[in-house]
């Protein structure tokens, strides 16, 4: 196996996962109960799924056409920064607009430390 089909062959299983992170965080939408645990599925998965997918055709372009896309490596680095912060602030809105969580839900940490802030205030 020469150094082409080995390098591609690495690419084609990045994409390959990321692609199966981005199915898997459709399903998570899908499936979970509120937009707490939708926003979680939305912002992990898919940004691992964006970023495997992204580094795959970066290592791609890079080993076999020896091109280093400079715009590859920036989509990586504002997915990585800005989708986990996206979703955080998402939550929040909804939380501070008293959207309910789902009644599997166990633990609600941001309850008492909001009563706090409102009590100081």
């Amino acid at each position: 196996m020469n150094a082409d089909v080995s390098s591609e062959l690495v690419a084609a299983i990045l994409i390959l996962t990321g692609t199966i992170f981005s199915f898997l965080s459709a399903i998570g939408i899908i499936r979970l109960p509120d937009v707490y645990t939708r926003s979680h599925a939305a912002s992990k998965s898919s940004t691992l799924g964006v970023l495997f997918t992204l580094f795959g055709a970066f290592l791609f372009f890079l080993f076999a056409d020896d091109f280093f896309s400079i715009r590859l490596l920036l989509g990586i680095f504002f997915v990585f920064l800005t989708a986990p912060i996206s979703a955080h602030v998402i939550c929040r809105a909804a939380y501070r607009s008293s959207v309910e969580m789902s009644k599997m839900s166990v633990q609600d940490d941001l309850k008492d430390a909001l009563r706090k802030e409102q009590g100081d205030s």
